[in-house]
């Protein structure tokens, strides 16, 4: 069975360039995608070959893993076809925060990342078949004041994990702070500004969009009133 992921959906409006879109997807049935660190990483590491014009196949590599991949200087990406914003991966669900560049590039990006990861999940766990639940889902970003709200609320997604009440307002903001700037797998830690090889994905300045780099209790706030505004899907 074919695992090619199928980024048609019908009358959904066509990405423009140079605007914001909160893109998302969940495992099918609500499934695990997400169950070790390197399944994370390949992942992650499919962010960042994907994003360009050229073919790039991790699987064609000798040393596959993500710091590898990331400092490998031999792959030609090509010229990008999104600006990645920020991403959140959950154990179940994954989001971006993007922008196309190249035309089609949202739509080709997608297909790239899902498409290769589920080939790597598939082949791992001997299974066959869709790993994502249908086609992923888009947002618009309208504004500058929906686009704070949402960075905020992608970055801390995570923060569910461990403070499940947080969405409501309730949780301990010094755990929350402590805990989700130790949570590796969402671009928060290079939002704050915390140097790793990850950095090299994400490749949009937010100094252009706050006037100075907010603290965490101000995007748990943001991201609250994202929530209780749009209750989203995931």
């Amino acid at each position: 069975m074919s695992v090619g992921y199928n980024i048609s959906v019908a009358n959904r409006p066509p990405f423009a360039i140079g605007e914001w879109y909160h893109c998302y997807s969940r495992g099918t049935d609500k499934r695990k995608i997400f169950g070790t660190a390197k399944e994370y990483e390949r992942f992650i590491a499919l962010l960042y070959t994907s994003n360009g014009t050229n073919p790039s196949r991790i699987s064609d590599k000798r040393r596959t893993g993500l710091y590898s991949i990331l400092a490998d200087r031999l792959i030609d990406r090509g010229r990008p076809l999104v600006e990645i914003g920020a991403y959140a991966l959950m154990p179940t669900h994954v989001h971006f925060i993007i922008r196309e560049i190249e035309k089609g590039g949202i739509a080709r990006f997608m297909q790239k990342v899902f498409t290769g990861y589920t080939m790597y999940f598939n082949l791992k766990h001997a299974r066959t078949g869709a790993l994502f639940g249908g086609t992923f889902k888009s947002k618009h970003v309208v504004d500058d004041r929906y686009l704070k709200q949402l960075v905020s609320y992608v970055l801390l997604n995570p923060v569910e994990l461990f403070e499940p009440g947080w969405k409501e307002g309730r949780g301990n903001i010094r755990v929350v702070e402590r805990k989700v700037l130790g949570y590796p797998y969402s671009s928060l830690i290079d939002f704050v500004g915390v140097r790793r090889p990850e950095n090299s994905i994400v490749n949009t300045n937010w100094d252009d969009y706050f006037d100075s780099k907010p603290r965490i209790s101000y995007l748990l706030t943001e991201a609250q009133a994202y929530y209780q505004e749009h209750r989203p899907e995931v």
